[in-house]
């Protein structure tokens, strides 16, 4: 049996003890990593760069367009369209999407490989933002942060709200056109477009119906616009403005008579416009200032 003196007994306890010692940090800080997270629907990124946890983005999909940092993020596809191979090779910890994201097998893989799926329900409401926010914060273990970014949301949105509430007059016929690509449609009820008009203080020109309709010269004469509410991406995809002005039925609407004042047609970036993010007391703030108080 070998003999150890108490100098190097003393020696080789110290350095069994320095091995454990060191080893407990590298553990508990094993135990405290940040969530890693994927993101499907650009308003929900947008509230993981509000809350500052955008070093825990290992993923996002091609909604995520803003801020222009989340263009550099690694892409899962577009958020209806996800891939389950993709998604599992980010090894995410929790993947926040849009209640209409999938499809619902791919999530269901998501879910079996122990990966919290969390789906928040577009409700086009102020609600709706504050799910969002409290969802990235419980995903991401920033739940403070979450709760005093809603302080200050929530005072924004009221102050919009009052703001728009106090406004007199009659609220303008507006109408919302998605003209990305192919036939332009119109937005009637149910819609985000419908909803963030209302918030803005206006009225959408169209109603009876839910979802999205063709643009006809019909539905145009019938809705009879003061303002056409358009995407930037729409208007690009048409080739500006004034090619915009000359389809024929949008010719048959008032908004097309007082084309030349430059309020007959505002247009905001996509997801700036639908993405009910944390912009949003902002953007309704914006819309109304053009559509009603202009």
């Amino acid at each position: 049996m070998a003999h150890h003196s108490p100098h190097r007994r003393a020696l080789l306890q110290g350095t069994v003890a320095l091995a454990a010692g060191s080893a407990l940090p590298a553990f508990a800080q094993g135990q405290a990593r940040a969530p890693r997270l994927v993101t499907v629907g650009g308003g929900i990124t947008e509230v993981v760069y509000a809350l500052g946890a955008q070093d825990q983005l290992v993923g996002t999909d091609t909604t995520s367009l803003y801020p222009a940092a989340a263009l550099a993020t690694p892409k899962v596809g577009y958020m209806r369209q996800l891939s389950a191979e993709g998604l599992l090779s980010l090894r995410p910890d929790a993947v926040i999407a849009q209640g209409d994201a999938g499809p619902p097998v791919v999530l269901d893989q998501l879910r079996s490989a122990g990966i919290k799926v969390d789906l928040i329900e577009a409700t086009h409401d102020w609600p709706e933002v504050r799910r969002k926010v409290q969802a990235v914060g419980r995903a991401a273990s920033k739940e403070r942060a979450a709760q005093e970014l809603l302080t200050t949301l929530d005072a924004q949105w009221e102050q919009t709200q009052r703001r728009v509430k106090a406004h007199p007059g009659t609220p303008p016929r507006v109408l919302f056109v998605l003209a990305h690509s192919g036939s332009p449609m119109v937005a009637g009820e149910a819609t985000a477009a419908n909803a963030l008009i209302g918030f803005a203080g206006a009225r959408n020109a169209l109603s009876g119906f839910k979802g999205y309709r063709p643009m006809t010269a019909e539905a145009m004469a019938a809705a009879a616009p003061e303002v056409i509410l358009t995407t930037t991406q729409g208007i690009e995809a048409v080739g500006g403005e004034a090619t915009f002005w000359r389809r024929p039925e949008v010719q048959l609407t008032p908004a097309w008579q007082r084309r030349g004042s430059g309020r007959a047609l505002v247009h905001l970036d996509a997801l700036e416009l639908l993405g009910f993010g944390p912009r949003m007391p902002g953007v309704v703030s914006g819309l109304h200032q053009r559509l009603v108080a202009a």
